[in-house]
């Protein structure tokens, strides 16, 4: 979502499109009811929410605490309602392809995994716990966190450039 890099980019399209702007909170943290179970918070960084409320003011729904937190900005007829969540398709072709153009990327090689699997990886790069990043993920096994790691598919990362010759 807008927030991507910055907290808030291993959310699920539908744990981004499931979010009430009440669940948001000042404290560094998004609330998932998704998630009753396991890892129902996020940690968000200050620099998301801070994107994050100048978008609800700039949108004008910060104050609707109810309402979901990503809205469209008009229906594709022009008309109707707006105070409903945006659905996993508009994230994908509105929101996803539409920067992806933008950046130069053809948007059909790619799609939310992939910048799931970029954040994790980046994470992991940067010295993220394995267990951290599973549970920034929201996973359950961390086999299945091993899945987004795409730091092995490196040549450089070989262990063939770990052995002294």
């Amino acid at each position: 979502m807008a927030c991507s890099g910055h907290g808030l980019s291993l959310l699920g399209r539908g744990e981004a499109v499931g979010m009430v702007v009440f669940r948001l909170t000042r404290r560094c943290y998004c609330v998932l009811p998704q998630r009753p179970s396991r890892y129902p918070y996020v940690p968000a960084h200050p620099l998301a929410l801070e994107r994050i409320h100048d978008y609800l003011q700039t949108a004008g729904h910060g104050e609707d605490l109810e309402g979901p937190l990503f809205r469209p900005l008009k229906n594709p007829a022009g008309r109707g309602n707006t105070e409903r969540p945006l659905t996993h398709g508009a994230v994908y072709h509105q929101v996803l392809r539409k920067h992806a153009q933008t950046a130069g990327i053809d948007g059909k090689s790619f799609g939310p995994h992939a910048l799931r699997a970029t954040a994790a990886t980046n994470a992991l790069d940067r010295g993220a716990d394995l267990g951290k990043v599973q549970e920034w993920l929201g996973h359950a096994n961390v086999s299945t966190t091993r899945l987004y790691d795409r730091r092995r598919s490196r040549p450089e990362d070989s262990p063939t450039f770990r052995v002294a010759y």
